[in-house]
C-alpha cells in the first residue's frame, strides 16, 4: 500500500497528463453511468438489448441493461486504480495508452447504449 501512495503522490506531483486522463475518464464513467441508470425501464417487460449484423436487434429483460452501469463502476473506479498499478510496473507510457482506450471504451459503450435505446 505504500508504494500505491508514492505511485498516486509521483503521479500528482510528476505526470499530470495521466492524473488529467484519469480525471476526464472518471467523469465520463460517471455520465454514463447516470445516463443508464435513467434510461433502465424496470416498467417495460422486453427490451432491445443487443445487437447482431445477422440477427438484427435482439430483445431481452431490462436487468440486462444493468451491464452499463456495472461497465461504468469498472470503467470509472477499477480502471484508474489498474492505472497506478500500470504506471508503477510500466511507465507513464503504458499508463497513459491504457486510460485512453478506457476512455475509448466509455465512448463506445454510450454509442451502442444510445443505439438500443433508440431502437427500444
Amino acid at each position: 500500500m505504500k508504494t500505491f501512495k508514492e505511485d498516486i503522490i509521483q503521479i500528482y506531483s510528476n505526470e499530470r497528463s495521466i492524473l488529467a486522463i484519469a480525471i476526464i475518464n472518471c467523469i465520463l464513467s460517471l455520465m454514463l453511468f447516470i445516463f443508464s441508470i435513467v434510461n433502465l425501464n424496470p416498467n417495460s417487460t422486453v427490451i432491445k438489448t443487443g445487437y447482431g449484423d445477422i440477427g438484427g436487434y435482439r430483445d431481452g429483460a431490462w436487468f440486462d441493461m444493468l451491464a452499463f452501469p456495472i461497465l461504468a463502476v469498472i470503467f470509472g473506479i477499477l480502471h484508474a486504480l489498474l492505472a497506478v498499478r500500470i504506471f508503477h510496473k510500466r511507465g507513464s507510457g503504458m499508463a497513459k495508452f491504457f486510460l485512453i482506450t478506457t476512455t475509448m471504451l466509455i465512448f463506445g459503450a454510450g454509442i451502442v447504449l444510445i443505439r438500443l435505446l433508440g431502437e427500444g
